[in-house]
């Protein structure tokens, strides 16, 4: 293959080229060149309309084109292996003559297929038809479009999971040739749950205003003495703790109170007792305080403030750029000396003969095995019959008929396509087991809390010394090394720690969130693609063990934020609807209950064509429903989109002729939606063969088949309580 070769760069044996210049396509390839690969641009970027615009647009770019080369055509001495393009059609079909026989890999809006194939797309497009925008906001509304690029770094990270599993597959005997991501679908990882949720009869998707999300509460972000705080208590001992730590432990026995139902429904009258209550404590004193009591609190800094955290100065999560600086990779590979590991056949799927062991609860980890298992890895899900999932629901332990741990939609949706066991980690034997399971398995994902698997003797060194070949993931909210290393966070928490909240909404708002989890997914892309560079770079560097950290994941989506605040000193603008980097954009009212119309115009030439199409937008869109509107101003060549509640995804006709949902069976559930894939391999989305397992569903098979395990065995394991089917 071409390209230098650099021992210490995983993908260093890699040549990609870039054929355009959009901010998808760009941050993919500089996922590769971050890497070790040699990634060639073939184009002029037009940098006036991203980022914060002017020098911090300027640095913004230089940030995504950081290690590459730019050229007018591909260089005689370049063996070409990946050629990204986008972000319509037409561009991806040109792009296929650049480099034949290399694969070809086709970021678009929309994809090919679909009544938007042909439309106009934007990042706050995307938002808008994603359901994310649609929650965030002021109850009474405009719901409000997000600043930023988070759905094209979304997509361009997982159109770099799905080349580089295309590329392992070509280069292990399976063939790709061409690789389709729609950027739309790919930022539906935010909110792919909530049609499934739909479906399952949860209500209807509302805008609470501003930090208030469902299904739980305290979710939020208080001001405390000397800063802000973000607050997540999920649990009922988190809600007993924090009412402790701020002084008000008769809130804790309030039956009123007693649920997070029934904190949600009292959320405003709530507010007014815990405000002045954080208001008269330091925010470092909550932070500390509140970890140690095991609640997950978090500091809500600033950009200037993220830049100068100890705890990320002393992890090294910023690189120096032309004089600025900017995040770095948020994860660390700490690659082995060479070993012979064990190299697979392939077969009929890019990752078919890799095995992965999947310890990892929630949405985060479970999500980047799925990522694996799509793309025909054989994952093995590993739970404990009293240390289940937590994603199986707060309840899981309770009775029922059938019982609550077995019917969570959001569980089913991020492990299809698994086998499940349970091991009791806690008793020697599932360890014995485990460590047997890990001798001869390739990738383990893992997102305890920091420090709980070595104190079990399942760390990332005690399998290594079982396994040299095995690349091993940890995913704590902060990484694994650093002062913060063992605070616990939910992916609220990390949208907080990240600053996020800062760079969204209205100037007057206080930080504001966009989502209720919104670090839990991207974490799971990034912990695929980490995974996907180590078993890459494995033969020539060795197995690697994995630091990721979930707050510095969304560190790569505020990225332009980050870097306009190191390269011109000052905060970026809140502005609401209003992109920073010119144009325009809002959110219109329509008719109908609560119905809106996104629109967005970057060039004179778009808001001229607005102007003719419909002269007074406000009273035009007013007389339509946001779907005609959308149709005849797509019609003319201007961005627009419904702004969709997360609960209408079903009926979206886009996802709809994309067969983005599919309709499974599973035991207890029954038929239940699952999503698709968010890539296409030759034009097919990988296929979706088994449904989410059962508790402790495969584990006689897998250890009969793996570890030759005889029944008898496998009775006195179950006899033990080390394996089982049934909650203990």
């Amino acid at each position: 293959m071409g390209g230098a070769l650099r021992v210490s760069a995983p993908l260093a044996d890699l040549t990609v080229v870039e054929a355009s210049g959009d901010v998808a396509t760009r941050y993919c390839g500089k996922l590769f060149a971050a890497h070790g690969a040699r990634v060639i641009a073939l184009y002029v970027p037009d940098d006036r309309h991203i980022g914060y615009g002017g020098a911090a647009a300027a640095a913004y770019a230089a940030w995504l084109d950081a290690g590459k080369e730019r050229a007018a055509a591909v260089p005689e001495d370049a063996a070409v292996d990946l050629v990204i393009t986008g972000q319509g059609p037409e561009e991806v079909a040109a792009a296929g003559g650049i480099a034949p026989g290399a694969l070809l890999l086709g970021l678009t809006w929309f994809g090919p297929v679909g009544p938007y194939a042909g439309w106009r797309g934007s990042d706050g497009i995307v938002q808008a038809l994603s359901g994310v925008s649609y929650s965030f906001g002021p109850a009474e509304g405009p719901p409000v479009l997000p600043q930023g690029h988070a759905p094209q770094i979304t997509a361009g990270t997982t159109a770099f999971t799905a080349a580089l599993a295309a590329l392992h597959g070509n280069r292990h005997g399976h063939s790709t040739a061409r690789v389709d991501v729609s950027i739309h679908e790919a930022f539906l990882c935010l909110t792919e749950n909530a049609g499934p949720g739909a479906f399952a009869g949860a209500p209807a998707a509302v805008r609470r205003g501003v930090n208030r999300f469902g299904p739980v509460y305290p979710q939020t972000i208080f001001p405390a003495a000397d800063g802000w705080i973000g607050v997540s208590a999920l649990t009922p001992a988190q809600w007993q703790e924090l009412c402790g730590l701020i002084g008000l432990p008769e809130l804790a026995r309030d039956p009123r109170y007693a649920t997070t139902d029934l904190r949600l429904a009292a959320s405003f009258e709530l507010d007014a007792i815990l405000a002045p209550a954080f208001a008269a404590l330091g925010a470092g004193h909550l932070l500390l305080e509140g970890q140690r009591r095991r609640v997950p609190l978090a500091p809500v800094p600033t950009m200037a403030e993220v830049l100068t955290t100890p705890h990320w100065r002393e992890r090294g999560s910023f690189e120096a750029i032309d004089g600025f600086e900017a995040p770095g990779m948020p994860f660390r590979l700490k690659a082995a000396a060479v070993q012979d590991v064990r190299e697979h056949a392939g077969g009929g799927a890019p990752l078919a003969g890799i095995r992965v062991l999947d310890l990892s609860m929630g949405w985060s980890g479970p999500l980047a095995g799925r990522h694996f298992a799509d793309l025909g890895a054989e994952v093995i899900k590993i739970e404990g019959t009293a240390h289940l999932d937590w994603w199986r629901g707060w309840n899981a332990l309770e009775a029922g008929d059938p019982p609550p741990y077995e019917v969570r939609a959001n569980f089913n949706a991020v492990n299809r396509n698994k086998r499940g066991i349970t091991l009791d980690l806690r008793h020697p034997k599932g360890v014995a087991l485990l460590k047997a399971l890990a001798a001869d398995a390739d990738v383990l994902i893992e997102n305890y809390a920091p420090g709980v698997l070595d104190k079990l003797g399942l760390g990332a060194a005690a399998l290594g010394a079982v396994n040299p070949g095995l690349s091993y993931i940890s995913m704590g909210a902060f990484g694994s090394s650093g002062p913060w290393s063992g605070f616990r966070a939910y992916g609220s928490t990390t949208e907080q720690a990240a600053g996020m909240p800062w760079l969204h909404g209205e100037a007057a708002w206080p930080p504001a969130m966009q989502h209720t989890a919104y670090g839990d997914p991207i974490a799971g892309l990034y912990a695929a693609a980490a995974l996907l560079i180590a078993l890459w770079g494995r033969p020539r560097i060795g197995a690697a063990t994995i630091d990721l950290s979930q707050v510095e994941c969304l560190f790569q989506l505020a990225a332009d934020g980050i870097i306009a605040q190191s390269a011109t000193g000052s905060a970026p603008p809140r502005t609401g609807n209003r992109r920073v980097a010119g144009g325009w954009r809002d959110c219109v009212r329509c008719a109908g209950v609560d119905a809106w119309l996104a629109v967005d115009v970057v060039t004179a030439e778009d808001a001229a064509r607005l102007a003719a199409v419909v002269g007074d937008l406000a009273a035009w869109a007013a007389t339509r429903t946001p779907r005609e509107a959308a149709g005849v101003l797509q019609g003319a060549g201007i961005a627009a989109a419904p702004v969709l509640p997360g609960t209408s995804l079903l009926e979206d006709p886009q996802l709809v002729a994309a067969g983005y949902w599919e309709r499974h069976e599973r035991r207890y559930v029954g038929t239940h939606i699952l999503p698709k894939a968010p890539y296409a391999l030759d034009g097919a989305a990988p296929a979706l063969t088994r449904p989410a397992p059962t508790l402790g569903q495969h584990s006689a098979e897998v250890l009969a088949e793996l570890l030759g395990l005889t029944p008898s065995d496998l009775a006195a394991l179950e006899a033990e309580g080390i394996i089982g089917t049934k909650a203990a």
